[in-house]
């Protein structure tokens, strides 16, 4: 047979390979790190309330005189970005998810569950039974904590509705716009386009005005 006849059940050419090989890295995807996968378990405790920052400073202490840190691994205070509405200005502000609680990531150690329950501003762990607080599942610690992936920049988390001063018929005066200076009811709020409806006495007839929060008080 002449050499330069490929015969049938040859093994593929260069360029076949190189064909499947692009299309494998094609449909490969990073994978996410999650929280849950590091060292120890995710546990919850719950402290006085506004004694989170406290008990993470007296923690980090104890951590340190005692060197723990092979065992007590980490504390986390979960919070995220809330828009606000105070004095008719809208600003973002972090805020605690769970107000009094932390999560803390340590080892399943009957002594370690010790020493964090005993810490001044700890009133003890969530679920726990006996001397053995429950675990959090990897679903609650993802939900919580949001998986990364490596090189992939993670969107923002997603904000909760913006509290704000306004009830359906509190009276409010317009501070912008061509009706300032006019007063009338709020009839509506449209928390997620951040405006309110105002009804508002134009020429003896009340008349629906949309306005931002930020053009009332």
């Amino acid at each position: 047979m002449d050499e330069t006849e490929k015969p049938m059940g040859d093994s593929p050419s260069d360029e076949e390979i190189l064909d499947v090989t692009i299309l494998d890295d094609a449909v490969e995807e990073p994978e996410a790190e999650s929280a849950f996968d590091r060292p120890g378990r995710w546990y919850i405790v719950h402290t006085f309330a506004g004694h989170e920052q406290k008990v993470i400073g007296a923690l980090n202490n104890i951590i340190k005189s005692r060197e723990l840190g092979d065992s007590i691994y980490e504390i986390f205070l979960p919070e995220e970005d809330v828009t606000e509405f105070k004095g008719g200005k809208k600003v973002t502000v972090s805020k605690r998810m769970f107000p009094s609680y932390l999560l803390i990531r340590c080892e399943p150690d009957p002594e370690i569950f010790y020493v964090i329950g005993s810490t001044p501003g700890v009133t003890g762990f969530v679920g726990a039974e006996k001397t053995r607080p429950t675990a959090l599942t990897r679903r609650e610690v993802d939900n919580i904590i949001r998986p990364q992936v490596e090189g992939v920049e993670q969107p923002a988390a997603k904000r909760r509705m913006p509290t704000h001063e306004f009830e359906v018929n509190d009276t409010v005066q317009i501070k912008t716009g061509p009706f300032a200076t006019f007063s009338g009811h709020v009839a509506e709020i449209n928390e997620d386009q951040l405006k309110v409806k105002v009804l508002v006495d134009i020429f003896g007839r009340e008349t629906p005005v949309e306005l931002d929060f930020t053009q009332v008080t």
